[in-house]
């Protein structure tokens, strides 16, 4: 069986829809390995923008604290994103100083320290060789 292929405009109006799926107040919870939320990031009002086959999230502020899951510091390996209520849109995004979707100043996370993250992307998934 060969897996499928899609155009640009598909990619585009995928990753299109899969932002709008968010809707106001969408949120990016940085996480743990046992699935802690460590530190929560409130998407700007429009969620960012696509281009291409890029999603470039935008935040309400780039500085967030640490939630007391964090504990003295706690590392961040994966990043979700959720509505408003909770309900899970993008799940296991990469988190990272650098190289990975979500780009922090640091992934040793305390309660109470000051995260902020510089970028945000999610890209539609390559085709297949």
């Amino acid at each position: 069986m060969t897996a499928p292929t899609y155009s640009a405009t598909t990619k585009t109006a995928r990753m299109t829809a899969t932002r709008d799926s968010v809707g106001t107040g969408g949120k990016l919870n940085i996480r743990d390995a046992s699935n802690n939320i460590l530190v929560t990031f409130t998407l700007g009002t429009d969620g960012g923008t696509v281009s291409g086959n890029v999603w470039t999230l935008t935040f309400s502020d780039s500085t967030e604290a640490g939630l007391a899951a964090a504990g003295a510091g706690t590392n961040a390996t994966s990043a979700d994103i959720t509505t408003s209520g909770d309900a899970a849109r993008v799940t296991n995004l990469s988190v990272g100083t650098s190289g990975t979707a979500v780009i922090l100043d640091n992934v040793s996370i305390a309660e109470g320290q000051n995260v902020t993250i510089s970028s945000a992307t999610i890209t539609h998934a390559a085709d297949p060789a």
